[in-house]
């Protein structure tokens, strides 16, 4: 007996399922663990001590607080005094027992697939990542490595429907590559997730202070590190370890916190749009700073941020591209502007506006352009002026090459911003973003896992995407983003298996 629908009931999701001729690939569905049974693999690796410490990480990070006060226990006065940041609350549903049940048992998810509209889900433990929040870089570790192992043996048996993401923690590259290549090659994992930047002290300020000292001050003399651009390490050999092992790279990284999204008091105003503010700082690094360039074989599943933000980057990419590559800088170099015909304008045009004033020719430019633009002024040297360099860039077709084809984008079931990512009218050389369908099942956006593929659908026969646009969302961007990453990921599961049933019947 299996605990569904009644028999009398077929879901909405469930009816468009069983109208397509292609398979559905769900890339976000977050399940809760049972805390006990994970305890006790986290007690196995590190005994009671690292229990603790896990506990201890994972209430650090569902809580806001300002000296050593929740933002509950604090009044108004106390919050705006200490800039205490309004979290989430209510984050799950509660409502349904029956999907709090699914979010929990794996058999039970297993066995609503169909229901949920999918042939096969992408599974994000909600505490996958935990171990970050973690005191040590040794603790992290150990509790990365318990949980990851945790999760492979938990959905083993259900793996030709659902696989888990294995979390990867990376502080260094070193601890990334170490805990990737156990992650695939012990545990047998096949995605990976990680936090789209760390968290790393400014060095001028914290050189003025003790460690203890440092400690209360360390989140507001901080910056991110998004692993490309500038980053504190190389992390070229970690990229090359996921090419090498073939692993799509995925993140739900958020700016809640950051400058513009610190509400004391309101928990809407710091949450929409931060997915894709955060994920989009991560992207434009990777970009910049030339992984994708050096790494075409990487593929990136940027979630719960929508799709528009990517096609709007890639657009202000080209336009940028236009004005501020090495041809469109020509317009701006101080080298370029005649001095004297400036200067005899002002003399034509500007009579009482400069009468008894010098028009020497650098010295109206300093009056008028500012003293960078004079013949004395330092320049940028010329390896210097080029911010697309390091991402290889030369011809537009190129931005979509680094951009386009690296990055997957993550929409909500009921996003109607993904129009713009396939609004191939508006984006450059007509291309369409790569906007995967991410449910985001098992979060507060869903409240019924039912819905979700239905939802999507409801896109289509509102005009807000096409057919085809829909076949892309929900099959054909989902499975490039892993195929292309590993060619075999789908190798002995149901979405191989519905392939091959409708090639046959073809």
């Amino acid at each position: 007996m299996t605990a569904r629908l009644p028999a009398t009931s077929v879901s909405r999701s469930a009816v468009v399922k069983s109208r397509l001729d292609f398979p559905v690939i769900d890339t976000d569905v977050h399940t809760n663990d049972y805390t006990p049974a994970l305890e006790d693999y986290v007690a196995h690796y590190g005994g009671t001590e690292l229990v603790d410490e896990f506990r201890r990480a994972n209430s650090e990070r569902s809580r806001s607080e300002s000296n050593g006060q929740d933002w509950y226990t604090q009044t108004p006065e106390q919050r705006h005094f200490h800039r205490t940041r309004r979290n989430p609350w209510w984050a799950r549903v509660t409502d349904n027992t029956l999907d709090v049940a699914t979010y929990h048992l794996p058999q039970l998810l297993y066995e609503r697939q169909d229901e949920q509209g999918a042939d096969y889900s992408i599974l994000f433990p909600n505490n996958v990542l935990s171990p970050l929040a973690a005191r040590s870089a040794e603790a992290r570790q150990v509790l990365q490595r318990a949980i990851n192992h945790y999760h492979a043996d938990l959905y083993r048996k259900y793996s030709d429907r659902l696989t888990p993401v294995a979390g990867i923690p990376l502080h260094t590259p070193e601890e990334g590559i170490a805990e990737l290549e156990f992650a695939v090659k012990e545990l047998g994992l096949k995605v990976i997730n990680i936090a789209g930047g760390v968290r790393r002290p400014i060095k001028a300020i914290q050189q003025q202070f003790s460690p203890e000292e440092f400690k209360k001050i360390e989140k507001y003399a901080s910056w991110v590190d998004f692993y490309g651009i500038d980053s504190e390490y190389d992390y070229d050999p970690f990229w090359a370890k996921a090419v090498e092992l073939g692993v799509p790279i995925t993140t739900h990284y958020g700016s809640q916190g950051w400058v513009g999204r610190n509400s004391t008091s309101n928990y809407m105003f710091n949450h929409i749009g931060h997915f894709a503010d955060a994920s989009e700082a991560f992207a434009k690094a990777l970009f910049f700073g030339g992984v994708t360039h050096r790494f075409p074989q990487l593929r990136f599943g940027l979630l719960e941020g929508g799709a528009d933000w990517g096609a709007r980057v890639f657009i202000h990419l080209v336009d940028r591209w236009e004005k501020r590559g090495p041809e469109g800088l020509r317009h701006y170099d101080p080298a370029a502007l005649d001095g004297h015909g400036l200067a005899d304008l002002f003399r034509r045009y500007g009579g009482d506006l400069v009468k008894g004033r010098s028009l020497e020719p650098q010295q109206l430019i300093a009056d008028t352009l500012g003293k960078r633009y004079t013949r004395e002024a330092s320049q940028p040297a010329p390896e210097q002026q080029n911010d697309f360099a390091l991402a290889g860039i030369e011809s537009v077709e190129d931005i979509k090459a680094r951009w386009v084809d690296n990055f997957y984008f993550g929409s909500e079931a009921d996003d109607r911003t993904v129009a713009h990512a396939f609004n191939s009218r508006a984006n450059p050389l007509g291309v369409k973003i790569n906007a995967i369908y991410s449910s985001d099942v098992g979060h507060w956006d869903v409240p019924d896992l039912t819905e979700a593929l239905a939802e999507s659908r409801d896109l289509v026969d509102e005009g807000v995407i096409s057919e085809a646009d829909f076949k892309a969302l929900v099959f054909e961007n989902p499975y490039r983003l892993y195929t292309e990453a590993n060619p075999d990921f789908f190798k002995g599961t149901a979405v191989e298996a519905k392939l091959a049933r409708n090639a046959f019947r073809n």
